[in-house]
């Protein structure tokens, strides 16, 4: 078993104090005896036009200070910052390894621009699903509205993901709650697959609406093994390979796919 911290944190705009929520957040997590821990996407700070001019590289000083917590604390982590690019920046998750070294990026596929939002305008897409190997897992990155779009789990899948790490900033919302919950069990039962989901706790000082928490752990069969609720705080929970195999035994509709990609 592999044990897991969904780190539920509240985001300002600020990413000096966010940066000390999530090595906070991240100390819980070590001393709770996990390998791996997961924050939100958009730890570096909050959505809206300053995410241009506070994006950092990632050998910038918020992604070092990450680096040096997974290094003193020996886990993986895996966070949400923003990248400078041109003209926009990119919607990143970072992954770093036990040792401090960045293992993987995943630039954010699908952008937000429903719902009044027009996350396009501040931020460019990437193009290619990463599966990344944390704490012995083969790791498929999703980020928030990618979540809709289950064509990305199934290509992750395809590419050897036992798990997914789906990092968000959900919007609340009438209905929205209930896609969240709805898309991350979804995503779990149609690939068979373990995913979990990590949310920004709810900011109270935010002017916005980003942020619902309902941090999840769903098992390959569908069953919510955790949900945090709206609070902030740190779960640990226990990824289990054998479920996984339990699970394709009994249910294996990866192997009954008639249509793939392209109608091949």
């Amino acid at each position: 078993m592999t044990r897991i911290a969904l780190c539920q944190i509240p985001v300002s705009e600020d990413p000096a104090a966010n940066l000390d929520r999530a090595r906070t957040a991240l100390g819980e997590a070590a001393a709770g005896g996990a390998e791996l821990a997961i924050l939100p996407e958009a730890t570096l700070t909050r959505y809206g036009r300053r995410i241009t001019d506070l994006a950092q590289p990632l050998d910038g000083p918020f992604v070092t200070g990450l680096a040096e917590a997974a290094r003193e604390h020996g886990l993986s982590v895996i966070a949400g910052v923003f990248e400078p690019g041109d003209h926009r920046v990119h919607n990143t998750a970072v992954a770093i390894g036990p040792t401090g070294s960045i293992e993987a990026a995943y630039r954010k596929i699908h952008l937000f621009d429903s719902f009044g939002a027009r996350e396009s305008e501040l931020v460019a897409p990437g193009d290619t699903p990463v599966v990344v190997e944390l704490a012995g897992l083969r790791v498929g990155l999703v980020t928030c509205y990618d979540i809709r779009f289950p064509e990305l789990t199934r290509a992750l899948v395809d590419a050897g993901a036992e798990v997914f790490a789906v990092i968000a900033a959900w919007g609340s919302g009438p209905m929205k709650e209930e896609h969240w919950t709805t898309l991350v069990r979804a995503r779990a039962i149609e690939n068979t697959t373990w995913v979990a989901a990590v949310g920004q706790a709810p900011n109270p000082e935010a002017r916005d609406d980003f942020g619902i928490g309902r941090s999840m752990l769903v098992d390959p069969m569908g069953v919510v093994r955790t949900d945090m609720g709206p609070g902030p705080g740190v779960q640990i929970c226990e990824f289990d390979s054998q479920i996984t195999i339990a699970t394709r035994n009994a249910l294996p509709c990866l192997e009954h796919r008639r249509l793939r990609a392209g109608g091949s």
